[in-house]
């Protein structure tokens, strides 16, 4: 069986990059067809039947432009930049389970029936993983600003390091409830302990405060900061071209991909469709492909939501960025912890003794 889960792995590293980097390439056509809908305009409708190739064309294009690097850059760590961007972002989704799974023999091949998980890792400390990836994301952007050489680039990767320091507390913060109630660092188990009730409405406070921190850490609008074209140009990639210029917009949807499956895993009950009541009696074991459809349409609803919030809201003044992340949220996930604690107490799931010293 050991070949056994190095090939399923494997498959599942594969499936994942495909459908992630089709999807990221689709986002871009999603968010201009919606941006043009909020504004009354058609948006790309030439390539492709209602443009649906437009992704491709667009790719094509980043492809063949010239890949021009300053001349006072630092090239290598000019050029590595984009890449940590995009591969934390990636590296991160290997512990989301989108589904229990099912047992297989991969059409005969395998002697006894095998149990491919809907998650390339279950790993036991999941959400310690995907903080301590998510936070890495910042080097590129800090670096890529850095290494080029430019006054401008140099600010957005200084404003990107203090907007993901001031937003990382509260967003980090807001989870301590979602880990107080399921006693779990493990993903999987946070969803299973969602089955009776989603955890946002015990935790809506930490439920807000969560999303609202997982739009300053993509850098999306109105919490653009690093690249408010009106102040800095562009920012961090402001001498960036061609593929280099693509990966970090690859790595901004990616990072919007995972901060809304993680946003559906912590609050909104995974691949349980109901707020109360699961799956009324439905045996999802029989009917495995099912919690993958209702956890995947959650993660379209958010990544909706992160569209229309951009093409809806103007960009803050930075202040007011900051006076956010340290006076208003920064509070409130505090109070979302003492809240998370009463319920837990109140509704006696775990010893209140034990509770303390799991949470410190």
């Amino acid at each position: 069986m050991i070949w056994a889960d190095l090939g399923f792995t494997l498959l599942k590293i594969g499936l994942v990059l495909f459908i992630v980097l089709t999807l990221v390439a689709y986002l871009t056509l999603a968010e201009r067809k919606i941006s043009a809908f909020m504004q009354d305009r058609v948006g790309p409708n030439r390539v492709g039947p209602f443009g649906l190739l437009q992704p491709l064309a667009d790719g094509i294009k980043f492809i063949f432009k010239e890949d021009i690097i300053p001349d006072q850059a630092n090239r290598r760590f000019f050029v590595i930049a984009p890449a940590i961007s995009l591969v934390t972002a990636i590296v991160a989704l290997a512990v989301i389970p989108i589904g229990r799974g099912f047992y297989t023999t991969f059409f005969g091949v395998l002697d006894q029936p095998y149990f491919f998980r809907f998650q390339i890792a279950d790993v036991n400390v999941a959400l310690l993983y995907i903080f301590a990836v998510a936070s890495l994301n910042v080097y590129g952007v800090v670096i890529g600003g850095w290494a080029s050489n430019n006054k401008y680039s140099l600010l957005g990767g200084l404003r990107a390091a203090a907007q993901m320091i001031s937003y990382e507390i509260a967003l980090g913060l807001s989870v301590v409830g979602v880990v107080v109630l399921t006693g779990s660092l493990r993903l999987g188990d946070i969803i299973e302990a969602q089955q009776n009730y989603w955890f946002m409405f015990p935790l809506f406070i930490g439920f807000v405060v969560f999303m609202v921190s997982s739009f300053a850490e993509t850098n999306r609008a109105p919490f653009d900061m690093p690249e408010a074209e009106a102040e800095i140009v562009a920012g961090y990639h402001t001498e960036y071209s061609s593929m280099k210029f693509a990966m970090f917009f690859m790595a901004e949807y990616t990072h919007m991909i995972v901060a809304s499956a993680l946003i559906v895993t912590f609050f909104l009950g995974g691949w349980y469709p109901l707020p109360f009541g699961g799956w009324l009696g439905i045996d999802i074991d029989k009917y495995w492909y099912l919690p993958p459809i209702v956890f995947v349409g959650k993660v379209f609803a958010l990544l909706f939501i992160f569209i229309w919030v951009r093409w809806s809201l103007p960009r803050f003044r930075y202040d007011q960025v900051m006076n956010l992340g340290w006076k208003v949220l920064l509070p409130l996930s505090i109070v979302n912890i003492f809240i998370s604690c009463g319920w837990v107490y109140l509704t006696e799931r775990v010893d209140i003794k034990n509770l303390i010293s799991f949470s410190f």
